[in-house]
């Protein structure tokens, strides 16, 4: 071992951000002999609002080894295919965005260019049509991917829905059984080195001081390191987003559980719908300045499948980012680093995204400041992007209303505009670097929002007319087809991975 290696973490706040941290150092640094501590508080709550995840969610299990069926079970899972907006371009509208490839390419030309001509032409069906996440979702049917060459059934792509906090307490246990070491205890002050201004420790309400070489920061929106002791500074985003307050109430279930998260347009915001095995997630996204919390609190209420399980609880944020996500020897993670609502589910990704970050440039002792500065600019353009794809979602729709009429007349991102103005003249997608967002994803908002472009690829000219026709209807049978031999969502939960009772 170098004398300049780090010899001990100490990650500060539990819940998801903290416990997926712990989870993945004990596994990746097990050989370095690093010590991994947690200091988390039972009396501190966690957010819990991010029940609802995207496709990496199934990577970041896979390479901890953990059994996807048998966490499914503990955690109350069930399984998701997408996001259905219902209401949002308009009232009694429905799109969905789907995960995984829809599609195939003919030759040079992509399957969105030659489908996109034919679209403009009327002679095309709705994109969902194409997508096999698309039509299983809207039937409630859902399977894991299996050896079928050739058709969309090799290729299903999934994500999850789980209670937050049985997640953290799975991870916990995966943690300390790998030899984290969790104290509980409140983060009372902190001490910084007075040469360099890096943090030496951090003592609990107890007396007890804990020091280490790398601090991750999971104390949530109070950023008791990153911003409290190190005063990094925020970007304020909410002259794009501007909803500010949610309210989060579980509910029963009124039905089967949906193999996707719903979400539905309000007056001034939108209201999530995440089922799991055990009950219903729900939630209200609003603007203050638009509506009052009592208004907020009665739309929730009476816009629930079933029963309400407890009294809504009421959250308060400013969206966007850290100034700097990695500032000296301090990293933050989850709500530390920033918040963007969670209309698409970005939440615990972004945790994930920045976890396996720190372990591409995990330090030394030295800090060395070209690798701080590379993280620091990966992690502001990867959420810059998922904010412009936020902003998508707000400046282009036709609902009336005050709300949506304010958010129709916010400024756009110079990466935003350039984005649609690619589009609007030929409907064409770029993928940046490692922005988060396939073409895939960017194309189904947009159709589903009705921006429509001016003009396709002329490279789809290149093409049979004929066909195309031929391949667009063939891919809508075969993905019918797949969808009617799968199993329900339902049935296939009772089948591999039902809660225990």
């Amino acid at each position: 071992m170098s004398g300049n290696n780090i010899r001990k973490v100490l990650i500060v706040g539990g819940g998801t951000a903290g416990w997926m941290a712990a989870a993945s150092l004990a596994k990746f640094l097990e050989n370095m002999n690093i010590a991994v501590h947690l200091v988390e508080s039972e009396e501190i709550g966690t957010v819990g609002v991010g029940e609802a995840t995207i496709p990496p969610i199934i990577d970041f299990i896979r390479v901890l080894g953990i059994d996807e069926n048998d966490l499914i079970r503990q955690i109350k899972a069930t399984f998701k295919l997408g996001i259905g907006y219902r209401d949002w371009t308009r009232p009694g509208h429905f799109y969905f965005h789907p995960f995984g490839p829809t599609g195939f390419g003919m030759g040079s030309v992509s399957f969105n260019a030659y489908w996109l001509k034919m679209y403009l032409a009327g002679e095309a069906a709705r994109l969902e049509e194409y997508s096999m996440q698309s039509v299983a979702a809207e039937q409630g049917r859902f399977m894991r991917p299996v050896h079928a060459p050739n058709t969309p059934l090799n290729k299903i792509t999934y994500a999850l829905h789980f209670d937050a906090s049985l997640f953290a307490r799975y991870l916990r246990g995966y943690a300390e059984k790998r030899g984290v070491v969790r104290t509980e205890g409140k983060v009372r002050t902190v001490t910084l080195k007075p040469a360099d201004g890096f943090i030496e420790s951090v003592t609990l309400e107890n007396g007890e001081t804990i020091e280490a070489d790398l601090f991750i920061d999971c104390s949530g929106f109070r950023g008791v390191l990153i911003e409290q002791a190190l005063k990094t500074g925020y970007n304020d985003w909410s002259h794009w987003l501007p909803c500010d307050r949610a309210l989060a109430v579980p509910c029963a279930h009124g039905g089967p559980p949906a193999p996707y998260t719903q979400v539905t347009a309000r007056e001034a915001g939108w209201q999530w719908r995440i089922p799991l095995q055990h009950r219903v997630g729900n939630g209200h996204v609003y603007c203050s300045h638009f509506m009052d919390d009592d208004k907020a609190r009665d739309i929730l209420l009476a816009n629930l499948e079933g029963k309400p399980l407890a009294e809504p609880l009421p959250l308060r944020f400013t969206t966007g980012s850290r100034k700097k996500a990695w500032n000296k020897n301090c990293v933050a993670l989850g709500l530390a680093s920033g918040f963007l609502e969670p209309l698409e589910s970005t939440s615990i990704h972004l945790i994930h995204r920045g976890i396996a970050m720190l372990l591409k440039f995990f330090p030394d002792s030295t800090f060395q400041k070209a690798d701080i500065d590379r993280y620091n600019k990966i992690f502001d353009f990867e959420f810059g992007r998922v904010r412009d794809f936020l902003l998508l979602h707000y400046t282009h729709t036709e609902r009336k209303g005050p709300f949506w009429e304010h958010c129709r007349n916010i400024p756009l991102t110079d990466s935003l505009q350039e984005k649609l103005d690619l589009f609007r003249s030929h409907g064409r997608i770029l993928r940046e670097d490692t922005e988060l967002f396939p073409v895939q994803s960017w194309l189904f908002v947009m159709i589903g929002q009705n921006i429509v472009p001016q003009g396709y690829d002329p490279l789809a000219d290149t093409l049979d007319p004929e066909k195309i026709k031929t391949n667009l209807k063939d891919i809508r049978a075969v993905v019918k087809r797949c969808a009617d031999s799968m199993p329900t969502h339902q049935a296939f939960i009772a089948q591999n991975c039902a809660m225990k009772s």
